[in-house]
């Protein structure tokens, strides 16, 4: 998964473009973090002219027709969803899909990839307030408006504002593995990792703020997830009954304690197996998984392939 060398990465702008989901792009894919040791995203903004994305007048590096040099493609949120998506656009992230670019939209920045004929058939989302719209204008696409982001591999799609940075670092992830993306989410001062909604990625729903009831629970048992904990000692920890505990989960992090505890595990595995050398072994003992067996058995059925075969991929 780590690029031996630089990715390129292209932002596409044009008037109408919404600042916020342009400007995210650009801080996370333009801005090399400190503890990268290799290279990082070779970024570039491409228009068609000087545009205007909310009140401020943008002047692109090259055209619209370097999309299709770019790995990546990146589409911001448009600000008129009623308006069809400008057909140089449309038909310049369509060439990129074609050269194998990887296209990403940002929130409303979606309705420019169904325009293309880029979601016929997939599962994709954008804001709450546009879903219905974009399932309207687009039948052939399978519209979720529970998630915040979906990946379709070659072409990922994201709910608003917060949710396009979650799927901006989760790109960041696949690229360069979980400690890198978790850098740049110290730098950016956000959560490293919340659900994309994904089966075949694990979710790690994190709460935005430290005033919930499982403040002090939560951060307690990431330090001990080596040890072989359950519901109940969560639950006694916070002084709660397992069923209280349970309903201040869900209103949290939107699931359960146990799947919660669980996803917590592969993702401790997942880190170790990124950055270390230990036997799968040691990893099931460190991540509280207990032994390889049930490792393998969590590990597969959540991130869809067997823990060596994960570590042989991602430093492949």
């Amino acid at each position: 998964m780590t690029p031996a060398a630089a990715r390129s990465v292209a932002i596409a702008a044009t008037d109408g473009m919404l600042h916020f989901e342009l400007a995210l792009a650009q801080e996370v894919f333009g801005s090399r973090p400190d503890a990268v040791p290799g290279p990082w995203y070779d970024l570039r903004v491409c228009g068609p002219h000087a545009v205007r994305v909310g009140r401020f007048l943008l002047e692109p590096d090259c055209g619209l027709d370097r999309l299709a040099d770019a790995d990546t493609v990146i589409v911001p949120a448009l600000a008129d969803v009623e308006q069809d998506p400008p057909a140089d656009l449309v038909e310049a992230v369509r060439a990129a899909h074609t050269a194998g670019a990887r296209v990403v939209s940002l929130c409303t920045g979606v309705f420019a990839l169904a325009a293309a004929g880029l979601l016929d058939g997939l599962r994709a989302t954008t804001h709450w307030a546009h879903t219905e719209e974009l399932a309207r204008r687009y039948p052939r696409v399978e519209v979720d408006p529970d998630v915040l982001y979906v990946d379709n591999g070659q072409v990922l799609t994201s709910a608003g504002k917060a949710a396009a940075m979650d799927l901006c670092l989760h790109l960041v992830r696949r690229d360069h593995g979980s400690a890198i993306a978790n850098v740049v989410a110290r730098r950016l001062v956000v959560p490293p990792h919340r659900a994309g909604g994904q089966a075949q990625f694990v979710t790690t729903p994190v709460p935005v703020q430290d005033d919930h009831p499982l403040a002090e629970l939560l951060p307690w048992v990431m330090r001990r997830l080596d040890e072989p904990l359950t519901v109940e000692d969560l639950a006694r920890r916070v002084n709660l009954s397992s069923r209280h505990l349970a309903r201040h989960f869900r209103s949290v992090t939107g699931t359960t304690p146990l799947q919660w505890l669980l996803t917590q595990r592969i993702r401790r595995a997942q880190e170790l197996l990124e950055t270390t050398d230990d036997s799968v072994d040691t990893i099931a003992a460190a991540s509280g998984l207990g032994t390889s067996t049930t490792l393998r058995r969590h590990f597969h059925r959540t991130i869809g392939v067997p823990p060596d075969t994960y570590r042989r991929t991602f430093r492949a």
